[in-house]
Protein backbone atom coordinates (compact mmCIF):
# COMPACT_ATOMS: atom_id res chain seq x y z
CA UNK A 1 0.00 0.00 0.00
CA UNK A 2 0.70 3.64 -0.88
CA UNK A 3 2.16 5.41 2.30
CA UNK A 4 0.39 8.78 3.09
CA UNK A 5 1.99 11.65 5.54
CA UNK A 6 -0.88 13.71 6.57
CA UNK A 7 -0.24 16.75 8.44
CA UNK A 8 -2.11 19.09 10.60
CA UNK A 9 -4.09 15.96 11.82
CA UNK A 10 -6.69 16.38 14.27
CA UNK A 11 -8.59 12.81 15.53
CA UNK A 12 -11.73 13.35 12.95
CA UNK A 13 -9.43 13.52 10.04
CA UNK A 14 -8.08 10.06 10.67
CA UNK A 15 -11.20 8.72 11.39
CA UNK A 16 -12.83 10.31 7.73
CA UNK A 17 -9.37 9.30 6.10
CA UNK A 18 -8.79 5.81 7.84
CA UNK A 19 -12.39 4.64 7.00
CA UNK A 20 -12.65 5.83 2.93
CA UNK A 21 -9.26 4.92 2.81
CA UNK A 22 -9.37 0.90 4.23
CA UNK A 23 -7.35 -1.24 2.36
CA UNK A 24 -5.94 1.14 0.11
CA UNK A 25 -3.10 3.51 2.25
CA UNK A 26 -0.84 3.68 4.88
CA UNK A 27 -1.54 6.17 6.99
CA UNK A 28 1.19 8.47 8.55
CA UNK A 29 -0.82 10.79 10.86
CA UNK A 30 1.38 13.65 12.16
CA UNK A 31 -0.34 16.68 14.35
CA UNK A 32 1.84 19.07 13.39
CA UNK A 33 1.31 21.45 10.74
CA UNK A 34 3.62 20.83 7.77
CA UNK A 35 7.00 23.41 7.19
CA UNK A 36 10.33 23.43 7.18
CA UNK A 37 10.91 21.49 10.43
CA UNK A 38 8.49 19.19 10.32
CA UNK A 39 8.35 18.39 6.75
CA UNK A 40 11.53 15.42 7.37
CA UNK A 41 8.31 13.45 9.13
CA UNK A 42 7.04 12.61 5.25
CA UNK A 43 10.03 10.52 5.04
CA UNK A 44 9.47 7.32 3.51
CA UNK A 45 5.80 8.37 2.32
CA UNK A 46 4.54 7.91 -1.27
CA UNK A 47 2.36 11.46 -1.00
CA UNK A 48 1.54 14.16 1.86
CA UNK A 49 -1.77 14.93 2.26
CA UNK A 50 -1.98 18.93 4.39
CA UNK A 51 -4.67 21.04 5.01
CA UNK A 52 -5.40 24.98 4.79
CA UNK A 53 -2.76 26.08 7.46
CA UNK A 54 0.25 24.03 6.00
CA UNK A 55 3.17 25.80 4.60
CA UNK A 56 3.58 24.77 1.02
CA UNK A 57 6.32 27.34 0.18
CA UNK A 58 9.30 27.07 -2.12
CA UNK A 59 11.72 25.61 1.29
CA UNK A 60 8.80 23.01 2.47
CA UNK A 61 8.37 22.01 -1.16
CA UNK A 62 12.39 21.66 -1.58
CA UNK A 63 12.71 19.65 1.26
CA UNK A 64 9.44 17.11 0.23
CA UNK A 65 11.08 16.96 -3.02
CA UNK A 66 14.73 15.78 -1.69
CA UNK A 67 12.73 12.76 0.30
CA UNK A 68 11.70 12.03 -3.06
CA UNK A 69 7.99 12.99 -2.34
CA UNK A 70 6.07 14.36 -6.06
CA UNK A 71 2.40 14.01 -5.13
CA UNK A 72 0.46 16.56 -2.59
CA UNK A 73 -3.41 16.16 -1.87
CA UNK A 74 -5.27 18.92 0.08
CA UNK A 75 -8.04 17.83 1.71
CA UNK A 76 -9.51 21.59 1.27
CA UNK A 77 -10.64 23.90 -1.13
CA UNK A 78 -8.01 27.08 -1.18
CA UNK A 79 -4.53 26.65 -1.80
CA UNK A 80 -3.04 29.79 -1.48
CA UNK A 81 -0.53 28.36 1.10
CA UNK A 82 0.90 26.37 -2.10
CA UNK A 83 3.76 28.07 -4.34
CA UNK A 84 1.78 26.45 -7.43
CA UNK A 85 4.06 27.50 -9.93
CA UNK A 86 7.13 26.51 -8.51
CA UNK A 87 5.72 22.86 -7.12
CA UNK A 88 4.89 21.75 -10.75
CA UNK A 89 8.58 23.32 -11.66
CA UNK A 90 9.55 20.68 -9.53
CA UNK A 91 7.18 17.74 -11.12
CA UNK A 92 5.05 17.83 -8.00
CA UNK A 93 0.88 16.62 -8.89
CA UNK A 94 -1.18 18.83 -6.85
CA UNK A 95 -5.27 17.64 -6.41
CA UNK A 96 -7.50 19.77 -3.75
CA UNK A 97 -10.97 18.73 -3.05
CA UNK A 98 -12.59 21.96 -4.72
CA UNK A 99 -15.99 21.44 -3.55
CA UNK A 100 -17.18 19.77 -0.34
CA UNK A 101 -20.56 20.64 1.52
CA UNK A 102 -21.22 24.53 0.12
CA UNK A 103 -24.35 24.24 2.69
CA UNK A 104 -22.19 23.35 5.28
CA UNK A 105 -20.14 27.37 5.47
CA UNK A 106 -23.23 29.27 3.88
CA UNK A 107 -25.83 27.87 6.88
CA UNK A 108 -22.34 29.12 9.02
CA UNK A 109 -22.26 32.48 7.46
CA UNK A 110 -26.47 32.61 8.39
CA UNK A 111 -26.01 31.29 11.63
CA UNK A 112 -23.54 33.82 12.22
CA UNK A 113 -25.46 36.64 10.67
CA UNK A 114 -27.96 35.54 13.20
CA UNK A 115 -26.69 35.04 16.02
CA UNK A 116 -25.16 39.19 15.89
CA UNK A 117 -28.29 40.50 14.61
CA UNK A 118 -30.33 38.83 17.61
CA UNK A 119 -27.23 39.07 20.00
CA UNK A 120 -28.06 35.40 20.89
CA UNK A 121 -24.33 34.91 22.26
CA UNK A 122 -24.85 37.95 24.55
CA UNK A 123 -28.10 36.25 25.61
CA UNK A 124 -27.13 32.64 26.38
CA UNK A 125 -24.70 34.08 28.69
CA UNK A 126 -27.33 36.03 30.76
CA UNK A 127 -29.79 33.35 30.86
CA UNK A 128 -26.68 31.14 32.86
CA UNK A 129 -26.45 33.71 35.66
CA UNK A 130 -30.32 33.77 36.11
CA UNK A 131 -30.63 37.67 34.21
CA UNK A 132 -33.20 37.79 32.12
CA UNK A 133 -33.53 41.38 31.42
CA UNK A 134 -33.86 42.60 27.71
CA UNK A 135 -32.41 45.54 27.25
CA UNK A 136 -29.11 45.90 25.43
CA UNK A 137 -30.80 43.12 23.34
CA UNK A 138 -32.61 44.87 20.57
CA UNK A 139 -31.83 43.25 17.39
CA UNK A 140 -33.34 43.92 13.58
CA UNK A 141 -34.92 42.07 11.24
CA UNK A 142 -33.11 40.24 8.79
CA UNK A 143 -35.78 40.51 6.01
CA UNK A 144 -35.91 43.77 3.88
CA UNK A 145 -32.22 43.93 4.57
CA UNK A 146 -29.53 44.63 2.13
CA UNK A 147 -26.72 42.30 1.87
CA UNK A 148 -23.66 42.27 -0.10
CA UNK A 149 -22.05 38.76 -1.59
CA UNK A 150 -18.67 39.07 -2.60
CA UNK A 151 -17.72 35.59 -4.30
CA UNK A 152 -19.98 33.66 -6.38
CA UNK A 153 -18.46 30.19 -6.16
CA UNK A 154 -20.93 27.43 -4.60
CA UNK A 155 -20.35 28.62 -1.60
CA UNK A 156 -21.66 32.28 -2.38
CA UNK A 157 -24.36 31.29 -4.34
CA UNK A 158 -25.81 29.15 -2.08
CA UNK A 159 -25.76 31.96 0.96
CA UNK A 160 -27.16 34.15 -1.68
CA UNK A 161 -30.35 31.53 -2.24
CA UNK A 162 -30.65 31.51 1.39
CA UNK A 163 -30.56 35.09 2.20
CA UNK A 164 -32.62 35.39 -0.62
CA UNK A 165 -35.44 33.13 1.05
CA UNK A 166 -35.19 35.40 4.15
CA UNK A 167 -36.40 37.90 1.92
CA UNK A 168 -33.30 39.86 1.55
CA UNK A 169 -32.37 41.59 -1.74
CA UNK A 170 -29.08 40.47 -2.43
CA UNK A 171 -26.39 42.21 -4.35
CA UNK A 172 -23.34 39.90 -5.40
CA UNK A 173 -19.63 41.09 -7.09
CA UNK A 174 -17.93 38.39 -8.51
CA UNK A 175 -15.66 38.61 -11.93
CA UNK A 176 -17.67 35.89 -13.69
CA UNK A 177 -21.26 36.55 -13.12
CA UNK A 178 -22.73 32.94 -12.28
CA UNK A 179 -26.52 31.99 -14.11
CA UNK A 180 -27.88 30.17 -10.96
CA UNK A 181 -27.96 32.93 -9.09
CA UNK A 182 -31.68 33.61 -8.25
CA UNK A 183 -33.08 36.29 -10.09
CA UNK A 184 -35.87 37.38 -8.12
CA UNK A 185 -34.44 38.88 -5.30
CA UNK A 186 -29.66 38.64 -6.49
CA UNK A 187 -28.53 41.14 -8.84
CA UNK A 188 -24.72 41.50 -9.95
CA UNK A 189 -23.49 45.31 -9.22
CA UNK A 190 -20.07 46.84 -9.40
CA UNK A 191 -17.83 46.37 -5.94
CA UNK A 192 -18.55 50.15 -5.27
CA UNK A 193 -21.94 49.78 -5.36
CA UNK A 194 -22.39 46.75 -2.57
CA UNK A 195 -20.12 48.68 -0.94
CA UNK A 196 -22.38 51.65 -0.15
CA UNK A 197 -25.72 49.49 -0.71
CA UNK A 198 -25.48 46.49 1.64
CA UNK A 199 -26.16 46.28 5.63
CA UNK A 200 -24.34 43.31 5.47
CA UNK A 201 -21.32 42.35 3.66
CA UNK A 202 -20.00 38.68 3.50
CA UNK A 203 -16.85 37.60 2.19
CA UNK A 204 -17.28 34.26 -0.13
CA UNK A 205 -14.10 34.70 -2.69
CA UNK A 206 -10.58 33.34 -2.65
CA UNK A 207 -7.49 34.71 -1.06
CA UNK A 208 -4.95 35.81 -4.20
CA UNK A 209 -2.83 39.11 -4.64
CA UNK A 210 -5.57 41.01 -5.89
CA UNK A 211 -7.91 39.86 -2.92
CA UNK A 212 -5.54 40.73 -0.28
CA UNK A 213 -6.70 42.92 2.30
CA UNK A 214 -9.50 43.83 0.10
CA UNK A 215 -11.37 44.90 3.47
CA UNK A 216 -9.03 47.88 4.42
CA UNK A 217 -9.15 51.45 5.49
CA UNK A 218 -10.57 52.22 2.20
CA UNK A 219 -13.29 50.18 1.23
CA UNK A 220 -14.57 50.48 4.90
CA UNK A 221 -14.88 54.10 4.08
CA UNK A 222 -17.06 53.71 1.43
CA UNK A 223 -19.48 51.25 3.58
CA UNK A 224 -22.59 52.60 5.72
CA UNK A 225 -22.00 53.57 9.11
CA UNK A 226 -23.39 50.34 11.06
CA UNK A 227 -22.51 47.67 8.64
CA UNK A 228 -22.08 44.43 9.58
CA UNK A 229 -19.09 42.28 8.26
CA UNK A 230 -18.98 38.63 7.78
CA UNK A 231 -16.47 36.58 6.49
CA UNK A 232 -16.25 32.29 6.71
CA UNK A 233 -13.28 32.74 3.77
CA UNK A 234 -9.76 33.23 4.19
CA UNK A 235 -8.52 35.71 7.20
CA UNK A 236 -6.12 37.47 4.51
CA UNK A 237 -9.46 39.42 3.24
CA UNK A 238 -9.86 41.31 5.68
CA UNK A 239 -7.09 43.88 7.35
CA UNK A 240 -7.54 43.14 10.92
CA UNK A 241 -5.75 46.18 12.30
CA UNK A 242 -8.13 48.26 9.75
CA UNK A 243 -11.48 46.75 10.90
CA UNK A 244 -10.44 47.22 14.81
CA UNK A 245 -10.60 50.96 13.95
CA UNK A 246 -13.82 50.40 12.11
CA UNK A 247 -15.40 48.98 15.34
CA UNK A 248 -13.83 51.74 17.26
CA UNK A 249 -15.55 54.53 14.98
CA UNK A 250 -18.38 52.50 14.81
CA UNK A 251 -18.57 52.19 11.23
CA UNK A 252 -18.73 48.40 11.60
CA UNK A 253 -21.78 47.74 14.57
CA UNK A 254 -21.02 43.75 14.29
CA UNK A 255 -18.12 41.97 13.08
CA UNK A 256 -18.12 38.18 12.13
CA UNK A 257 -14.93 36.36 11.56
CA UNK A 258 -14.65 32.73 11.19
CA UNK A 259 -11.03 32.65 9.36
CA UNK A 260 -8.43 34.96 10.73
CA UNK A 261 -5.04 36.25 9.00
CA UNK A 262 -2.73 35.09 11.68
CA UNK A 263 -4.83 31.96 12.76
CA UNK A 264 -2.23 29.34 11.67
CA UNK A 265 -0.66 29.37 15.35
CA UNK A 266 -4.27 29.96 17.12
CA UNK A 267 -6.91 27.76 15.05
CA UNK A 268 -7.59 23.88 15.92
CA UNK A 269 -5.62 24.09 18.91
CA UNK A 270 -6.41 24.13 22.50
CA UNK A 271 -4.85 27.00 23.91
CA UNK A 272 -7.12 27.26 27.01
CA UNK A 273 -4.03 26.91 29.40
CA UNK A 274 -1.64 29.32 27.38
CA UNK A 275 -1.10 32.73 27.26
CA UNK A 276 -1.47 33.94 23.86
CA UNK A 277 0.48 36.86 22.71
CA UNK A 278 -0.98 37.85 19.73
CA UNK A 279 -2.26 41.56 20.37
CA UNK A 280 -4.36 42.32 17.51
CA UNK A 281 -6.08 39.38 17.90
CA UNK A 282 -7.04 39.86 21.78
CA UNK A 283 -7.87 43.39 20.86
CA UNK A 284 -11.11 41.71 18.67
CA UNK A 285 -11.59 39.82 21.27
CA UNK A 286 -12.79 42.93 23.65
CA UNK A 287 -15.54 44.16 21.83
CA UNK A 288 -18.80 42.84 22.33
CA UNK A 289 -20.20 43.21 18.83
CA UNK A 290 -17.79 40.84 17.78
CA UNK A 291 -18.24 36.78 17.22
CA UNK A 292 -15.04 34.71 16.30
CA UNK A 293 -15.61 30.82 15.57
CA UNK A 294 -12.39 29.04 14.92
CA UNK A 295 -12.38 27.92 11.06
CA UNK A 296 -15.17 26.11 11.99
CA UNK A 297 -17.46 26.71 9.40
CA UNK A 298 -16.78 23.57 7.01
CA UNK A 299 -17.40 21.44 10.03
CA UNK A 300 -20.30 19.46 9.61
CA UNK A 301 -20.78 15.40 8.87
CA UNK A 302 -21.70 15.89 5.46
CA UNK A 303 -18.36 18.16 4.80
CA UNK A 304 -16.16 15.49 6.42
CA UNK A 305 -17.63 12.67 4.65
CA UNK A 306 -17.10 14.35 1.29
CA UNK A 307 -13.69 15.76 2.24
CA UNK A 308 -12.40 12.01 2.87
CA UNK A 309 -13.95 10.70 0.34
CA UNK A 310 -12.60 13.30 -2.61
CA UNK A 311 -9.07 13.09 -0.65
CA UNK A 312 -8.88 9.59 -0.96
CA UNK A 313 -9.92 9.55 -4.52
CA UNK A 314 -7.24 12.14 -5.66
CA UNK A 315 -4.99 9.90 -3.95
CA UNK A 316 -5.94 6.90 -5.76
CA UNK A 317 -5.92 8.66 -9.25
CA UNK A 318 -2.82 10.23 -8.84
CA UNK A 319 -0.51 7.59 -7.22
CA UNK A 320 -1.58 5.26 -10.08
CA UNK A 321 -1.26 7.39 -12.73
CA UNK A 322 -4.81 7.65 -13.53
CA UNK A 323 -6.49 11.08 -14.97
CA UNK A 324 -7.75 13.49 -11.32
CA UNK A 325 -10.15 15.64 -12.22
CA UNK A 326 -9.41 17.55 -9.24
CA UNK A 327 -5.61 18.72 -10.27
CA UNK A 328 -4.28 22.53 -9.69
Amino acid sequence: MHSIAVFSTQPYDSESLTHWGAGQFNWQFVSQKLDTVTASQAAGSNAVCVFVNDDLSKPVLDALAALGIKTIVLRCAGYNNVDVAYAKQLGFQLARVPAYSPEAVAEHCIAMILCLSRKLHKAYNRVRDDNFSLNGLLGFNLHGKTVGIIGTGRIGITTAKILSGFGCNVLCVDPQPQPQLPSDSCRYVELAELYQQADIVSLHCPLTPETFHMINQQSLAQMKTGVMLINTSRGGLIDTKAVIEGLKSKRISYLGLDVYEQEADLFFKDLSDHVIADEVFQRLLTFPNVLITGHQAFFTAEALAQIGQITCQNLHALLNNQACANCL
